[in-house]
């Protein structure tokens, strides 16, 4: 019998607790109505018996405290509430018994931000991760040395495992599920949640919201004239002109205040307006190219599909409105 030490941490949300008890205990009611033994004994750990949880609204009683506990199989760590940095501080000594756990032998799973948590134990610096798109930017700042995947639904390297934002996590419950309880089982509660068992990334879910939390303004005026005139060709070398910046100086600044080169951002800007034609009317996707500043369809697509993991067909077909009669 594997055994699963869910941590609550001080700062946590409920939300991701619960279901992942309930995922893995449903597991083990899979084999326990076969007549078969549970395949995981479950317990949630804390720093104290009594933790609260988003910001105070809840209180959760701990199976065992972590002074108590020698020993485990795998570890998974929830989300974080909203003050990420304040929270992590709280969490000192947890973060010290995950490291401790993992140099004996046990796994480790993020789910969500909680890679915040996990990557604050040092185990994922030089390593693969991925959490919420939308705390990508603070979390490269926080732990520059993890190779961030944000478009990934679940990392997997040397024992320690990661999953994307919301509710995406349940895909790394069933992995997990599956890991060390068999695809029978991982099949089974995937129904049972209805969990899409195969989605592998989280690219069709990212909204680009530009990077504006530095200091540049030259770089924030930049931005600005590149969301105002996304329609229009944009070279950088108009932008270097346009500022009386050399290019590789505004190259530079750019990528250190962003963190994406300026012709990602362009196009990063240009499709994410396709993709609000393509959710919202009924516009050719020809006339939406031509709408956000593309000639090529080619060159559109292609760029379409790099940055949301499908085609712009795909894409309206997933997320447009339908009238229900």
């Amino acid at each position: 019998m594997k055994h699963i030490s869910i941590v609550v941490p001080k700062g946590g949300v409920l939300s991701g607790i619960e279901v992942a008890r309930q995922v893995l205990t449903e597991a083990n009611d899979y084999f326990i109505s076969a007549g078969e033994p549970p395949v995981f004994k479950i317990e949630l750990v804390g720093v104290t018996r009594t933790v609260c949880l988003n910001n105070g609204m809840f209180t959760i009683q701990c199976d065992v405290c972590i002074k108590d506990l020698k020993d485990t199989d795998l570890i998974i760590i929830p989300a974080l509430y909203v003050d990420i940095a304040k929270n992590l501080e709280h969490n000192n000594e947890l973060v010290d018994w995950i490291a401790q756990q993992y140099n004996r032998g046990a796994e480790i799973a993020s789910l969500c931000i909680g890679a915040f948590l996990l990557a604050k134990t040092g185990l994922l610096d030089g390593r693969k991760c991925t959490t919420h798109w939308k705390a990508a930017g603070i979390f490269k700042t926080m732990f520059p040395e993890v190779q961030l995947v944000k478009e990934k639904i679940i990392t997997d390297e040397y024992g320690i495992y990661s999953s994307g934002g919301g509710f995406s996590f349940m895909n790394l419950l069933i992995y997990l599920i599956e890991k060390y309880a068999g695809r029978d089982a991982a099949v089974y509660c995937a129904k049972f949640f209805q969990v899409d068992i195969n989605r592998s990334a989280q690219l069709p879910f990212i909204i680009f919201q530009g990077q504006k939390d530095h200091d540049d303004e030259v770089i924030k005026k930049v931005q600005e004239f590149i969301e105002n005139n996304f329609h229009r060709k944009i070279t950088v070398d108009d932008l270097a002109v346009k500022l009386s910046i050399g290019r590789r100086s505004l190259e530079r600044r750019f990528k250190k205040a962003t963190a994406n080169t300026l012709n990602e951002y362009i196009q990063r800007v240009k499709i994410e307006a396709a993709k609000k034609h393509l959710e919202s009317g009924a516009m050719k996707i020809t006339d939406i190219m031509y709408e956000v500043g593309y000639l090529d369809n080619k060159a559109f697509r292609n760029s379409f599909k790099l940055l949301t993991g499908l085609l712009p067909n795909q894409y309206r077909n997933k997320y447009r409105r339908e009238v229900l009669v």
